[in-house]
């Protein structure tokens, strides 16, 4: 992106913190006072160790219906934009995308009246929200700041959404299920949250199909990182480098997912206004944060960034308590998805690998 950043001035929208950008050209005013889709939790919460010695948008006169306009220039606006998913979807946007990008602190989407301003004047075919309070330990003590953003910030998007008729992605999480199962979670598995997060972006689910009439998509992921903002996979690499071992949880299992995989599935969904539900995205297969953190270190040495291995120890979860619960196994069963968009995810750690040359480079 660099140099091409374009800020365009556009009449009663600015102090809400909209920046409107030509293409796949997004920036986003400010920085993020919550996090904008991470994993939730992951960075100290898995791990123990020791340490050593563009332009602005064309208007057009009225307004098509959304399958009409799918074929023109999408115009999207993204909450969250600032975060791992966010950056994702501009990296991945497809030529038709114009890109309206919103976060804090200019823009707070727990404001229903500026929420439903800004859609009205933008009038979107595609909203994106990737906002959500997903620090999940520190959610057990701010459960009305966490209700407020998760489940307030939803209902407001979908309000907005269906005043003026957009397709509504909602992002949500593994954290509803309790992870007791054994195969992986179809979309239409009953929910269980064992934490205040898990169970706002639950409420958030209820409440954005419940606002759509069921019009809206709710997409599910797990474990995502990226080449940007505070990661299980940046993590590991500074631990990495600054520690002699590490001691990583083994018996937590699910699907590391890079954003630009869950970016390219959320694009495919705002394209399709007639698929519509709960749906799951995740890469494929399977693994622990142990197995992981081992494939982050393998791959870090093939690559030059670490400079040598150190020993990392499998641990139990009761070894490293934390404030919140997690799901034991929390694998997403993704067909439904697949079936939909027609796309099949890469193999997680072949992604992995993927984002740490571009994270080298």
């Amino acid at each position: 992106m660099g140099a091409a950043w374009l800020r365009a001035r556009v009449p009663g929208t600015e102090r809400h913190g909209i920046i409107r950008v030509q293409m796949h050209r997004l920036l986003c005013a400010g920085i993020r006072a919550f996090d904008s889709l991470g994993r939730p939790g992951h960075r100290h919460r898995v791990a123990l160790g020791n340490r050593r010695a563009a332009g602005a948008v064309r208007q057009r006169p009225g307004r098509a219906p959304v399958e009409e306009r799918r074929n023109l220039r999408m115009k999207t606006l993204i909450f969250g934009c600032k975060g791992q998913l966010g950056v994702s979807l501009a990296d991945t946007a497809p030529d038709t995308a114009d890109i309206v990008g919103l976060d804090l602190p200019e823009f707070d989407i727990t404001n229903a009246a500026a929420v439903l301003e800004v859609v009205r004047q933008s009038e979107p075919a595609a909203i994106v929200n990737a906002a959500a309070f997903t620090a999940v330990d520190r959610a057990e003590s701010s459960a009305e700041l966490v209700t407020a953003v998760n489940v307030e910030g939803a209902h407001n998007a979908a309000v907005a959404a269906r005043d003026v008729g957009a397709k509504l992605v909602h992002i949500s999480t593994d954290f509803v299920f309790d992870g007791a199962a054994t195969e992986p979670y179809k979309a239409d598995a009953g929910t269980n949250p064992l934490s205040v997060y898990g169970r706002t972006k639950r409420d958030s689910e209820l409440a954005v199909l419940k606002e759509t009439s069921g019009a809206a998509v709710v997409l599910r992921t797990a474990w995502l990182y990226s080449k940007t903002g505070s990661n299980f996979v940046k993590t590991m690499l500074r631990l990495m480098s600054d520690r002699e071992e590490l001691g990583v949880v083994a018996d937590q299992f699910g699907t590391p997912t890079w954003s630009d995989s869950l970016a390219q599935a959320v694009w495919a969904f705002a394209e399709a206004p007639e698929h519509t539900g709960i749906f799951h995205w995740t890469d494929s297969g399977k693994t622990s944060w142990h197995g992981f953190a081992s494939a982050i270190q393998e791959e870090a040495l093939s690559l030059g960034l670490l400079d040598k291995a150190i020993p990392i120890r499998a641990i139990k979860s009761g070894d490293y308590p934390t404030a919140a619960a997690r799901p034991a196994y929390s694998v997403l069963d993704c067909s439904k998805a697949h079936n939909a968009i027609n796309m099949q995810p890469a193999p997680w750690r072949e992604n992995l690998r993927k984002m740490l040359i571009r994270l080298k480079n």
